[in-house]
């Protein structure tokens, strides 16, 4: 893991592919991490233009009761790594990987703001057992 302008990248150590070509190995890839999780943790996978990784940032780390982190947090870490598209994942705790209305209207709201910087969003996961 090496640090660039507070952006945590993380290639070769962490089995980061060439490129993913579906959410399946997206899911394989991070599963273990996230089941390990005591909280949930929101993180955007960063691609450049042919979709492949750049790394990844943790953006946060939530309480249960905590409220919708600032989703210029999202943009900023992408736009300082050059990122041309994101895939947003997070974990449940709970193991219940059903969206909540709130995991269903935050990736709309990222993907309009996405469509405006030139950023795409190309999915959303949510990681349960």
């Amino acid at each position: 893991m090496y640090e660039l302008g507070g952006i945590r990248e993380r290639k070769a150590g962490y089995g980061l592919r060439q490129q993913f070509r579906s959410s399946q190995e997206i899911y394989e890839t991070f599963r273990e991490r996230f089941l390990r999780a005591d909280r949930e943790e929101f993180v955007v996978l960063l691609l450049d233009a042919k979709n492949k990784p750049l790394g990844f940032h943790v953006v946060s780390v939530r309480s249960l009761t905590s409220s919708v982190d600032h989703l210029r947090e999202v943009f900023k870490v992408a736009i300082l790594s050059n990122a041309a598209a994101i895939i947003l994942l997070h974990n449940h705790p709970s193991g219940d990987p059903m969206p909540s209305a709130e995991d269903l209207h935050i990736p709309n709201r990222l993907c309009q703001i996405g469509e405006v910087l030139g950023i795409r969003v190309h999915d959303h996961i949510v990681i349960g057992d």
